[in-house]
């Protein structure tokens, strides 16, 4: 399936991240008992990347959308069983290609301005407008739709112009930008414009964003204030790269929540810590699939593959604590579950491997790398450093494999917003490890189908894959969920083609010290109860 659309950071991608469901749990509702407000704490999180700009819809990296939870809003929530909820909107609907949402009363923003249907339609309309290179079109907007509003009724309505059978939930994952911000959104890059709970008060890029509370916020989920008893009176987002270092500051009560996702993740739940609980793709294998690269051969692809011991990787990525991935989709609430992964993935065989490679004219030279026609097999291996000691050890055994297989590898580490400007940027890759996160099979396919980046879309691995198409093709004539099975099938012709290759998932930890909460993506503001 082509779709007209292009990005220019993608975050979907981000070492702990992802394109993932952003929507939370309902929220206890406005408590009458407690007009006095909430408690005069600050709540702490640390984020193991920064940001970056905070512009909250041109970037779908995990760090941003943590972020923006904070001073931005959806129209409309979702709870982990998939439900919908309130959000900005109070009512909503969908009949066929038509979308329905009608806007809250009182619904203001930072500035005092009031957010209207039109504000609504605004965002809606930057979002699907190719030029503007968002990347949640496609991904957590329909590419095409277009939006009008009546202030008079406080209606927006969303016309779809292709199929589109998970439109409604995915809105749950687009924050709303107020008024001035649309007009000039270069003021979002260091400052916030939102109806969200907290309001930006100091930015200071790679370590920390300072939020104050908001008075008078009273639509968050399901009607979810930020006054309840226990919530904090203050935000605090600290940029704390190092694992070790966010688990030593939690044992020490100078953080109140931070995930981790390696070692250090043994001793903090030894110490009876808080933690909540997702299942993310942790290792995930892209390959760039342009002409001039040398994995646009799939006997290349399926050699990398084969080479390696995914089980072993998998282990070492997650510190033991992993399991095999079987799915692109693990973001709750998950529409269509199943294993597309599994039956599809290319044995273990480093002998198959270097035999492919020897067919296809790779022949072993004097120094042991493999060469075809005068050139060397040499590929540019980039792993997102946000994925800990554990992906780190976890390349290296990656490396080592395929220089064994007579590949030269050229391996780097990069914090997720280089990796995130190579992929989407310049190109200069032929395999990375960035894992994207997603609750729907429609989000992954501007990701792997289109154009690509050069011709300004979001395939940032150029791939080109008729059956996959074909697949998802049928699927999105189907309504929601009656066609997951043919979703299914098309994320396994991905794997078939060694496309993308997730190799491990793992139940993440978000531990809390001194604070509890709820999640589902990111830390959902309304929940948060400071505890000490």
């Amino acid at each position: 399936m082509k779709t007209p659309y292009r990005a220019t950071l993608l975050a979907v991608l981000a070492g702990t991240l992802a394109l993932a469901s952003c929507s939370g749990p309902a929220a206890p509702g406005p408590d009458p008992s407690n007009p006095s407000g909430p408690s005069a704490k600050t709540f702490t999180l640390a984020l193991s990347a920064d940001p970056g700009a905070l512009d909250p819809q041109m970037s779908v990296g995990s760090h941003l959308y943590w972020a923006s939870a904070f001073a931005y809003d959806p129209l409309i929530n979702m709870d982990k069983a998939g439900k919908i909820t309130s959000g900005l909107a109070s009512e909503w609907s969908q009949d066929g290609d038509e979308i329905t949402l009608k806007i809250k009363d009182g619904v203001t923003c930072s500035d005092g301005a009031e957010f209207k249907a039109s504000t609504a339609a605004a965002n809606i309309t930057f979002v699907s407008n190719p030029e503007n290179a968002s990347p949640l079109l496609g991904a957590f907007l329909p590419a095409g739709i277009e939006a009008t509003a009546d202030d008079a009724t406080k209606t927006l309505t969303l016309k779809l112009t292709q199929p589109a059978p998970f439109a409604l939930s995915t809105l749950s994952n687009l924050f709303m930008v107020c008024d001035a911000g649309l007009a000039d959104r270069s003021t979002l890059a260091a400052a916030t414009n939102g109806t969200g709970p907290f309001v930006l008060k100091e930015a200071v890029p790679n370590d920390h964003y300072s939020y104050t509370l908001r008075e008078g916020y009273a639509w968050g989920p399901d009607g979810a204030t930020n006054v309840l008893p226990g919530a904090p009176s203050a935000v605090e987002l600290r940029v704390i790269a190092d694992e070790t270092t966010a688990a030593n500051m939690l044992l020490g009560k100078e953080l109140n929540a931070a995930m981790v996702i390696g070692p250090d993740a043994q001793r903090l739940a030894a110490a009876n810590l808080f933690s909540v609980d997702a299942l993310m793709v942790l290792g995930e294998q892209w390959a760039n699939e342009a002409a001039d690269h040398v994995t646009s051969d799939p006997v290349i692809r399926k050699a990398l593959v084969q080479a390696v011991d995914l089980a072993e990787l998998r282990s070492v990525i997650t510190s033991g604590t992993g399991v095999p991935a079987t799915s692109f989709e693990t973001s709750d609430p998950v529409p269509c579950p199943g294993d597309s992964v599994t039956a599809n993935l290319p044995a273990f065989d480093k002998t198959a491997a270097g035999a492919a490679l020897d067919q296809a004219g790779w022949k072993a030279g004097a120094n042991g790398v493999r060469t075809k026609d005068g050139k060397p097999l040499t590929i540019t291996f980039l792993h997102d450093t946000a994925l800990g000691s554990g992906g780190a050890a976890a390349a290296e055994l990656a490396t080592a494999a395929w220089k064994e297989l007579g590949i030269d590898v050229q391996a780097q580490g990069l914090p997720t917003d280089q990796m995130q400007g190579i992929l989407f940027g310049s190109g200069a890759w032929d395999v990375a490890w960035e894992p994207v996160n997603l609750s729907s099979p429609d989000q992954i396919t501007g990701l792997v189908s289109g154009a690509g980046v050069a011709e300004g879309g979001m395939n940032f691995g150029n791939i080109s894959n008729p059956a996959y198409e074909e697949k998802v093709a049928q699927a999105s004539k189907i309504n929601g969920q009656d066609g997951c099975a043919t979703w299914l099938a098309a994320d396994a012709e991905l794997v078939k083609a060694v496309d993308v290759i997730p190799f491990a998932s793992n139940p993440i930890k978000l531990f809390g010290s001194g604070a509890e909460f709820d999640r589902v993506g990111y830390i959902i503001p309304a929940t948060i109860r400071m505890t000490e």
